[in-house]
């Protein structure tokens, strides 16, 4: 699922992150499956809270599922608390993910303003960087608007962002649901924004938000957005497949549901892997279609 694009006046143009998202859903089903490693998997799977177990138990999900799942979604922190060594082993999580066919969604959650987020932007939206991933998310809390650098790297790479918008964790209410000028919510505002970030876009906006299908009826927020709802709660946290047309409605097709330990927790066996996450897919595919 690596990017491939058009030629015009000799020079070539990425295919969009959201046609290629789009595609890579209706062929190997909707779903995204988190790689996060924290320690009390890595025990489970009777590995080592070391750079050595965390390479295995990420070599182990990429074989698995890189050539069949529609995207993979590795938790940078994870990798992060070992340093520049487990740095590394991101890189390779990602190139190796990517090689193999599963679109890459780093889950970063970057967000910052001017030449901080034009950095941010550069280490996971520039195609010459090692981290470069598919589409990366990001947090819109210091202004919609700092997030320009992110969209116009993503734009010209053919990558996509995922804007938190309405997050299952329940501190994110006190920010995502206060009210801006004109009465209007903060995650509605986002929602707004990424609409208009989307406008024109076919089949798909590259411009989507993180909504949790843990949060039941959000018949009260436009989630229409002409772009990909990325959605964490299926599984552990809760939620089923069969709990999403209830909460994303009319934008049911366009959710991209995000499961972890429900799929992980099958693990380190590779086969174990595959058919949870396809018994997943297919669970998400019969509700959405």
């Amino acid at each position: 699922m690596t990017a491939q694009g058009t030629t015009t006046g000799g020079a070539e143009t990425p295919e969009p992150f959201g046609a290629r998202l789009r595609r890579a859903m209706d062929t190997r089903g909707p779903l995204c499956v988190g790689i996060d490693p924290h320690a009390s998997l890595l025990h489970a799977w009777g590995l080592a809270d070391d750079v050595a177990g965390l390479e295995r138990f990420s070599r182990t999900v990429v074989a698995a599922l890189a050539d069949r799942v529609a995207v993979l979604k590795p938790q940078s922190a994870f990798y992060e608390r070992f340093g520049s060594r487990g740095v590394a082993v991101l890189e390779r999580t990602v190139s190796e993910a990517r090689e193999a066919g599963a679109l890459v969604v780093m889950d970063a959650k970057r967000g910052d303003i001017g030449s901080t987020m034009d950095a941010y932007a550069a280490a996971y939206l520039d195609p010459d960087s090692p981290l470069f991933s598919d589409a990366l998310t990001v947090s819109p809390y210091l202004g919609f608007g700092a997030l320009a650098p992110a969209a116009e790297a993503a734009a010209a790479s053919g990558a996509g962002l995922f804007v938190l918008a309405l997050t299952s964790n329940p501190e994110g209410r006190e920010v995502q649901r206060a009210l801006g000028e004109g009465g209007c919510t903060v995650a509605a505002t986002v929602l707004r924004r990424l609409a208009d970030l989307n406008a024109g876009a076919g089949p798909l906006g590259s411009f989507g938000a993180v909504v949790g299908a843990t949060l039941g009826d959000l018949s009260a927020f436009d989630l229409a957005v002409n772009g990909p709802l990325l959605a964490p709660g299926i599984g552990a946290q809760g939620a089923t497949p069969a709990d999403l047309p209830a909460v994303f409605g009319n934008a049911v097709r366009n959710v991209v549901p995000s499961v972890s330990r429900g799929v992980l927790r099958h693990g380190p066996d590779e086969t174990g892997l595959r058919d949870s996450a396809t018994a997943f897919a297919d669970a998400v595919r019969t509700v959405v279609t």
